[in-house]
């Protein structure tokens, strides 16, 4: 059973989440919290294993509160969930140790899927924060746009066409078990091809594989 708390200052928000959470048969609400603080004890006494936390609260916002919790032992998945997607929004959650970022409107199927990949371990960003990463890291890039479109193309030379039709996928923000149900694999299966990437590729999460991706001009 994933151990999920919810964190917005919008209770008609946390209502909405709250009955979708509550008719997964894997899924548990074990609290809720209107804001950062609240988080900070609420994960303390529950100990949830994912947090899906709004970024504009009062007394402590959920970027901070995400720093408190990811300086923890053992802390829980912060799923970082808002209506803003802007650049600036999505560096700074990431950087303060969020597993995830997601746009309210994401639909709940989606949302859903997503806890269960966090908890699994595996990090998950909506295409549109992928998007704002990717146009964040390009910004602060002193790279030229065609030595790194040559370098990332050279890097993606040594995939097998599996393998490439995955990097694909993951570049357009994808997770393991849309690629999976795209390319007719299992989920193991791509898993399996992901961390083959990460080593070819020589990356260490999705979003350089995204950025690999991009870079050479393949989306």
């Amino acid at each position: 059973m994933i151990r999920v708390a919810l964190v917005d200052d919008d209770a008609l928000v946390r209502s909405a989440l709250g009955l979708m959470i509550g008719g997964q048969p894997d899924v548990e609400l074990v609290g809720e919290g209107s804001n950062g603080a609240e988080a900070l004890e609420l994960c303390a006494k529950q100990s949830p294993d994912v947090v899906l936390m709004d970024i504009r609260m009062p007394v402590m916002d959920g970027l901070e509160a995400t720093r408190h919790l990811h300086a923890r032992p053992s802390p829980p998945r912060v799923i970082v969930l808002t209506t803003f997607d802007a650049d600036d929004y999505v560096t700074t959650a990431l950087a303060a140790g969020a597993d995830g970022f997601l746009l309210k409107d994401t639909p709940p199927a989606d949302i859903v899927a997503a806890i269960r990949q966090v908890a699994a371990g595996d990090p998950m960003l909506s295409p549109s924060a992928t998007a704002s990463l990717i146009r964040r890291l390009r910004a602060d890039s002193s790279n030229p746009a065609e030595a790194r479109a040559d370098a990332a193309l050279s890097r993606l030379s040594s995939l097998t066409e599996r393998e490439h039709e995955v990097a694909l996928a993951v570049g357009r923000g994808l997770s393991n078990a849309e690629i999976a149900k795209e390319l007719y694999l299992s989920v193991p299966t791509v898993k399996a091809h992901v961390g083959r990437l990460f080593d070819k590729l020589g990356t260490t999460n999705r979003v350089q594989i995204a950025i690999c991706v991009h870079d050479a001009g393949l989306l």
